[in-house]
């Protein structure tokens, strides 16, 4: 990455808000609010809540969204599709659980470390 692109990224500090309107996000993400629009036709990740009144209501998440698929679409150049198959391939990974490190099943080589325990534990239960 070079150091412009990452400046770009840096600029944005999303405010500690609840609720976004669309014009704030363009203004904050330097994007026309129709590109947003088309964006939530396109990509599943996006997808601000309505108000009562009808106006879009962005959270920070679909915030950080939107700078993502901008970072996707005009830095990294993908295509939409490109794009899209991207994001849904790291929502998977970030899913996915990672296995405990611990074996199943006792190997058999545990068994003279646990027969050592047993005459330690006998000879301590001795004592007292």
């Amino acid at each position: 990455m070079s150091p412009r692109t990452d400046a770009k990224a840096a600029e944005v500090v999303i405010p500690e808000r609840l609720y976004f309107r669309i014009g704030e996000v363009a203004r904050l993400c330097r994007l026309p609010a129709y590109v947003l629009r088309f964006w939530e036709t396109e990509f599943s990740q996006l997808k601000p809540i309505k108000s009562s009144t009808g106006q879009r209501m962005y959270r920070r998440k679909d915030v950080e969204s939107v700078l993502r698929i901008k970072k996707l679409l005009y830095e990294e150049g993908f295509t939409i599709a490109g794009a899209r198959q991207h994001l849904r391939a790291e929502t998977k990974s970030d899913r996915k659980q990672t296995p405990l490190p611990f074996p199943s099943a006792a190997p058999a080589n545990l068994n003279p470390i646990r027969q050592g325990l047993r005459e330690i534990l006998t000879l301590l239960s001795a004592r007292a």
